[in-house]
């Protein structure tokens, strides 16, 4: 590569950002126009030398503008042992084949799918750190227009003054489409305007959540001041931006951060847009209380979905419940957020929701010849085995008999086995959840709160109200612990034990287990010097054996199907077997504190979000006894 090209790609690899690198029509100005672009650029050509990942894909987009097509990250890769990316491969992004699992075509959307080859490859030397392009496929399979770049998403850009003046219409009250003509006929065309109605609508959407109107930010703090006057333990925060706009918010009531002392052991946490003026994201943490309903512990309303934002309400949350991480935590596969979880919850296990991933399963899969077939397999591979090593034996069989290993989403899926699979996961207590079901659910109940005028400080206070009817719910179904018993299904002491300790709901699902002790029957018995080995039939799970040990030295008893870990709750198959060794009375360890309705726990002292606890004399008391 001659010398005069070598500085041209340097060049062009020094800058910051891509669209400004590229001489954009100046709006007003028709001097300079994408033509210039057009003539100046470089061709790709193997042995081409860059200095980052960087510079490779904006030297690529550089290209693929001057010529009329958009680019795609087919995939990359690291090298083993190295945490950097070594490998790229770029295209057009008009790469691939689109299929439809819909069989009407008139319902079929349009697709930009048209199986083109053009494209570079780069790798990283490990030697230099320098990039080199390794192969380059110049020709496309469709037709290329130069003119039309500036309507790819990649190449467009509001500029700063267009940004500036769309923020001064906005406040001022001016319709968008008003707004996007008068910036037409500045620029002398539409030609010369690099974005669409689209772009300014997303761009205005993000800045209104960004900021609250005049005073807006300030009424809602004067209104944590007085929240927290009233209780010295409600907790808030407000996180601002250089222009002292509300960026991000958190808050806390007192009975929220007394609930946590009880039920820290498993939250939910998921984000989702709520109807309020500033369509900023609702961001509340969930967990479980000892009815097995829903509680809040705190929530948030953050500006955008990033890293940036996760950390700083994950470390609001933490310092509110004095620095008592949750032991495990629930969420979907947002990478910002498992960012997030790594930095401020280290030692907390991270679960995937599973619903959220099973449920891509006909977008990702519905083209492949025998997608019914694969789609029974892989799930009966991820709900029905009871142990890793049969998951890894049926999931490996399914992707070898269909052919599968090069599917590039089954094979991250794999790699990410042990955040989402029941058989890794379910030696942990997670209150039988493996979704953030919970958490939508959640904001269903609070959507109902709502309209599309709700100021932050509405919203609030709306949630407030909201609180109390949770609270109220959960003040009822002590009392119905409190007034009566549910019937035992058995004559068992041990079932009895459980209808004295636990709340209505659980003893309902403990009665179930009893009651499923009549289908088990014993398969196989293996007796050693302390410990005894059954295998169960269950009528309930025809085909599988559940393997069950019991120690009669210390009257342990576990099962393969891991429920008491996962669920918190006896299986009948354990229950089947404590029977069969005769015994009468459970150990305390089997009768779990966060399902007892005879504990005084702190937070149901508190009824509403302003009683205080700590400055109750009562109320202390109460908690002390």
């Amino acid at each position: 590569m001659s010398t005069q090209e070598m500085d041209g790609v340097r060049s062009f690899g020094a800058s910051n950002s891509f669209v400004e690198d590229l001489p954009q029509p100046v709006e007003g100005n028709m001097q300079d126009t994408p033509e210039s672009v057009r003539n100046s650029v470089i061709e790709p050509r193997v042995g081409m030398e860059f200095d980052s990942l960087q510079q490779v894909i904006e030297f690529y987009k550089h290209y693929a503008y001057s010529k009329g097509f958009a680019t795609m990250t087919r995939n990359s890769r690291k090298k083993k042992g190295f945490s950097e990316t070594s490998y790229v491969n770029l295209k057009c992004n008009r790469e691939g084949k689109y299929s439809s699992s819909v069989d009407d075509p008139s319902k079929k959307r349009s697709t930009i799918k048209n199986a083109c080859e053009a494209g570079i490859k780069a790798s990283m030397d490990i030697t230099d750190k320098k990039w080199r392009i390794l192969s380059f496929i110049e020709d496309h399979n469709h037709e290329l227009s130069p003119s039309k770049s500036r309507h790819f998403a990649a190449f467009r850009h509001i500029s700063t003054d267009t940004r500036r003046r769309l923020l001064i219409n906005d406040n001022a009250g001016v319709r968008i489409n008003s707004s996007i003509k008068a910036s037409v006929v500045e620029a002398g065309g539409y030609e010369n305007v690099t974005y669409n109605q689209r772009d300014v609508r997303n761009f205005l959407e993000k800045e209104r959540r960004l900021k609250c109107k005049e005073g807006d930010g300030q009424v809602l703090h004067d209104y944590f001041v007085r929240m927290q006057a009233k209780n010295s333990n409600f907790y808030h925060a407000l996180d601002l931006d250089d222009e002292l706009r509300v960026r991000n918010v958190f808050w806390v009531d007192a009975r929220s951060r007394a609930a946590y002392e009880s039920f820290n052991d498993v939250i939910t946490f998921d984000t989702t847009y709520l109807t309020n003026k500033y369509d900023m994201p609702f961001a509340p943490f969930i967990g479980i209380n000892h009815h097995g309903e829903s509680i809040i512990l705190g929530c948030g309303l953050l500006s955008s979905e990033d890293t940036d934002s996760f950390v700083w309400v994950f470390r609001q949350w933490l310092q509110s419940m004095c620095d008592i991480a949750p032991k495990a935590i629930i969420t979907d596969q947002c990478q910002a957020m498992r960012r997030a979880i790594e930095i401020v919850f280290p030692e907390t296990v991270h679960r995937w929701c599973i619903w959220h991933i099973t449920m891509k399963l006909p977008v990702k899969l519905a083209g492949l010849e025998a997608y019914q077939d694969i789609k029974h397999s892989l799930l009966k591979a991820v709900h029905d085995s009871m142990t890793v090593e049969e998951f890894e034996e049926k999931w490996n069989h399914t992707i070898t008999l269909h052919h599968l290993e090069e599917n590039e989403w089954l094979a991250k899926l794999y790699e990410e086995r042990e955040r989402w699979v029941p058989a890794f996961l379910n030696s942990n207590f997670f209150a039988g959840m493996s979704s953030t079901q919970r958490s939508e659910s959640m904001n269903a109940f609070f959507d109902g709160y709502l309209h599309s005028s709700t100021t932050l400080k509405v919203f609030v206070e709306q949630f407030e109200k909201a609180m109390r009817n949770k609270v109220e719910k959960e003040i009822l179904s002590d009392f119905e612990c409190f007034k009566g018993k549910l019937e035992c299904s058995s004559s068992s002491p041990m079932e009895k034990q459980f209808q004295e300790a636990y709340t209505h709901e659980i003893f309902k699902r403990v009665r179930l287990e009893f009651a499923g002790r009549q289908g088990c029957i014993v398969n196989e018995l293996v007796r050693g010097s302390d410990e005894v080995k059954y295998k169960i039939e269950d009528e309930a799970c025809p085909g599988k054996l559940f393997e069950v040990r019991f120690s009669s030295s210390e009257c342990l008893v576990g099962c393969v199907c891991r429920m008491f870990e996962f669920r918190g709750i006896l299986c009948r198959h354990a229950l089947f077997v404590l029977s069969q060794q005769r015994v009468t009375v459970l150990p305390d360890r089997y009768i779990l504190d966060r399902w007892r309705k005879d504990i005084k726990r702190k937070h149901t002292y508190v009824s509403t979000c302003t009683d205080d606890v700590q400055h109750n004399p009562v109320l202390e008391r109460k908690v002390v006894n």
